[in-house]
């Protein structure tokens, strides 16, 4: 069951980064048969793209005219350098600054970082066979992270959440499992349902995910919702859900 708020945010927008190198080099992994991407950096530390930069500025002109329900009064942001960078960039015309909460950063996949799902199946065939039994959401790669432990870090930002935040509208600029995080927390989405969501959908680079505080719970208002970018006619970019995802 969702959490009860009696206080806390009156809005919590949840902004995915811009397009990112690391999303490029995967796409060009991919669709070479590659098992590894070619990319030096770290994740915490992989670059907005040309496309990613624009997409960001695109969302800070749109925050600009934005009707007033919509605007931001507090942000914090992934400490990785592309939602970071994404954030500074786009609410850089209001005037606001974004706390970095590493507890937003991206979900941390091991010895799998890097590696495409052809380099996981030639690399670590055990634990690809291992993952496809336990599931995608209960699924913990090597040293690494599964959805369940990014909610436990989604858990513990809400709790901090609840006092203190009264009325803000707060904007938070993470990643694409951390969104789907945040939905199965405060809507009470089961397994089952969050993963077909997931599947069903991928979460545009620069989107807008929006849930709205009615009584006491937290209600969705948009979902994966790419106005910021088409009315500033820069490109929309997708990436392809896989657990061998670097810089989504």
């Amino acid at each position: 069951m969702e959490p009860r708020w009696q206080s806390g945010p009156a809005s919590i927008t949840l902004v995915r980064h811009g397009e990112s190198v690391g999303n490029l080099a995967d796409t060009t992994a991919r669709e070479a048969g590659a098992e590894r991407l070619d990319l030096d950096a770290r994740d915490a530390d992989v670059a907005l793209s040309d496309t990613g930069v624009e997409q960001a500025e695109a969302v800070g002109r749109w925050i600009g005219r934005a009707p007033e329900d919509w605007r931001p009064t507090l942000v914090l942001s992934s400490p990785y350098r592309r939602a970071a960078d994404t954030a500074r960039i786009a609410t850089g015309p209001l005037d606001l600054s974004a706390t970095l909460d590493e507890r937003l950063r991206e979900r941390d996949l091991g010895v799998f970082d890097g590696l495409t799902g052809r380099g996981i199946r030639a690399h670590y065939p055990d634990e690809a066979e291992r993952r496809s039994r336990l599931g995608k959401f209960y699924y913990q790669p090597p040293s690494g992270e599964s959805w369940a432990d990014v909610v436990l870090r989604v858990r513990s930002l809400l709790t901090d959440l609840r006092h203190g935040y009264d009325g803000e509208r707060l904007w938070l600029f993470t990643h694409q499992a951390v969104i789907m995080a945040f939905r199965y927390v405060l809507e009470g989405i089961d397994e089952p349902r969050l993963l077909e969501i997931d599947k069903q959908l991928q979460i545009p680079n620069a989107s807008l995910t929006r849930l709205v505080k009615t009584g006491e719970r937290f209600e969705l208002d948009t979902f994966a919702d790419t106005r910021a970018v088409d009315d500033q006619d820069a490109e929309v970019t997708h990436e392809e859900s896989r657990v061998s995802r670097h810089g989504s």
